[in-house]
């Protein structure tokens, strides 16, 4: 998927500078930066897959997942920065307005772009999320806003063209360098979240705490419950209290059923229980009993 990616990037580049060519148009010029930017994109996302697909090692006992949320951060700078890029050429535009021609054969070629771009961040979007790849799916979100951007181009120049407005043509460019940019400090935000340790959504918790519930019968209560995720792996850690005269062995046996029931759950996980006795219960958390 991710070098797919890359095949697709070049392909759409091209078509877009053509219709650019074809045209003269800023807003289209903008939308080619744009796409530059998701060739370098694909190239580091092919990077941190194949790094974060390493097993553990010495070095690193809890793999090397995270290596994708570098990816994301990576992106997000690029994004940024082909957002300043398009502005500056919106800029421009604005200081020099030229006339505009729309032959549809540019017209043509800046929809299949457009078409071949929406394909692909389906694509990326369906694998990434199944696979949990913080990788793949930071590039399905930045095709995304490649696409709203070139459709609001697309209507734009169409108009810009029809009305003899030229002003709407670096008009749509800054207003799609504007979407990039937000765009590009939403997935910083998020990646940088995730390298913090961030705490999955609330609903991802109660996924869990509903597992934990359901599975740990024989024990008293569950708490300090921690989730953290890591790419396609998820950390689970917290307290099992049990009955003060149970035997390491049947403790043993309610923590096997509780790993196995989380992992068909959510797939990937390294858990760590910590058992106690019911001397040490909080009466919070997750109640068993």
């Amino acid at each position: 998927m991710a070098w797919g990616s890359v095949g697709v990037a070049v392909v759409v580049f091209a078509l877009k500078l053509l219709a650019w060519w074809m045209t003269d148009s800023v807003a289209l010029y903008a939308d080619a930066l744009e796409s530059i930017v998701n060739v370098a994109a694909a190239l580091a996302a092919v990077a941190a897959v194949v790094f974060a697909a390493r097993p553990a090692d010495a070095n690193h006992p809890y793999g090397h997942h995270k290596a994708e949320y570098f990816s994301a951060v990576l992106e997000g700078g690029l994004i940024l920065t082909a957002a300043i890029l398009i502005l500056q050429e919106a800029w421009a535009g604005f200081q020099a307005p030229r006339g505009l021609t729309l032959p549809p054969e540019a017209l043509a070629v800046a929809v299949v772009a457009s078409a071949l771009n929406g394909f692909w961040c389906w694509m990326l979007f369906r694998r990434g999320r199944a696979l949990r790849s913080p990788a793949l799916v930071a590039d399905a979100r930045h095709l995304m806003t490649d696409i709203v951007s070139s459709v609001g181009v697309l209507a734009g120049i169409t108009a810009a063209a029809a009305t003899g407005l030229h002003w709407l043509d670096p008009a749509l460019a800054a207003l799609t360098a504007l979407n990039i940019l937000w765009s590009g400090v939403h997935l910083i935000r998020e990646s940088l979240g995730a390298l913090m340790d961030e705490a999955p959504p609330g609903e991802d918790l109660a996924q869990i705490r509903q597992v934990l519930s359901d599975s740990a019968q024989g024990a008293i209560e569950v708490h300090d419950l921690r989730v953290r995720r890591a790419g396609r792996r998820t950390f689970i850690e917290f307290h099992l209290v049990v009955e003060a005269d149970m035997t390491v062995a049947a403790s043993h046996v309610i923590c096997d059923r509780i790993e196995a029931a989380l992992r068909a759950e959510i797939g990937e996980a390294l858990i760590t229980i910590h058992v106690e006795p019911e001397g040490k219960a909080k009466h919070n958390g997750v109640l068993v009993l």
